[in-house]
């Protein structure tokens, strides 16, 4: 069982990541497809007239500010076009790939924050009308019956809230409650970065293995921006019960090979 999420950064090759994922289904492993869309979802929006707003949370977190219609258009770009579009590549690839959103089926179901607290020019602000949410169930049995039947799952990461509405959620960290859910041997995190860097500008400082003992030290000291999330959710999955969690390079040939071959940072 091997979960991939696929960044939605530009620069990404979702092409090459589709076709290392059919060899694999070819192989007979049994794999779950997550996707982002951060970057067509900030152009569309921009031309929706509905400019977007980053923010970083006072733990240090990066993130986009969820209002309604944010999440209205995350729900058009991820969940329609990003997402059909993927199962059409991966079905023309011979994979049967299903298309499901966080919603369908409570297939996620996160608790909402309706409020945020947030740095911004040093000052501490509160943004309410938020619609972001934290997971805390995953429908396993779901997946579990559309695995056994022969599909690939393919998810738009949202979710609904404990009150029945529409909540975004972090990517990275639904791959690893997926991961966790169904005991998955491997979580790929797929990015336009090589793995984690002791210096963000120097792909040469890649740190390619972390033990899990060291990994809150690693998330405190070093881990910027997005790349927080990033092992927070493999923290996260490995305490599960995931057995690896891999953060490669999304931008490479043969990105999943290269991933599986060490070609990133191994958690684990």
């Amino acid at each position: 069982m091997i979960i991939v999420k696929m960044g939605g950064s530009e620069g990404v090759d979702a092409q090459s990541i589709c076709v290392g994922l059919a060899e694999w289904v070819r192989e007979g492993k049994e794999v779950v497809l997550v996707h982002g869309g951060s970057h067509e979802t900030t152009l569309i929006s921009e031309k929706l007239g509905h400019a977007p707003r980053f923010v970083t949370s006072t733990s240090g977190h990066s993130s986009r500010y969820t209002d309604r219609e944010t999440m209205e258009i995350l729900s058009m770009v991820m969940g329609g076009r990003i997402n059909t579009l993927l199962v059409e590549h991966l079905q023309k690839l011979g994979v049967n790939a299903i298309g499901l959103s966080g919603v369908d089926g409570r297939l996620l179901e996160a608790k909402r924050k309706p409020t945020l607290r947030v740095v911004e020019d040093g000052k501490t602000l509160v943004l309410r009308g938020e619609y972001s949410g934290r997971i805390e169930q995953v429908n396993a049995p779901l997946l579990t019956t559309l695995l056994e039947a022969g599909y690939t799952p393919v998810i738009a990461p949202f979710a609904v809230s404990l009150e029945n509405e529409l909540v975004n959620v972090d990517g990275d960290r639904a791959a690893a409650a997926i991961g966790a859910a169904l005991h998955a041997e491997t979580v790929v995190i797929l990015s336009n970065v090589p793995g984690l860097l002791e210096d963000v500008d120097d792909p040469r400082s890649l740190i390619r293995s972390v033990p899990l003992a060291e990994a809150d030290t690693v998330l405190a000291d070093v881990a910027k921006g997005r790349m927080k999330r990033k092992v927070l959710g493999a923290i996260e999955a490995l305490r599960a019960g995931v057995g690896r969690v891999i953060l490669a390079d999304g931008r490479v040939p043969q990105p999943l090979q290269q991933a599986l071959a060490g070609e990133g940072t191994v958690i684990e």
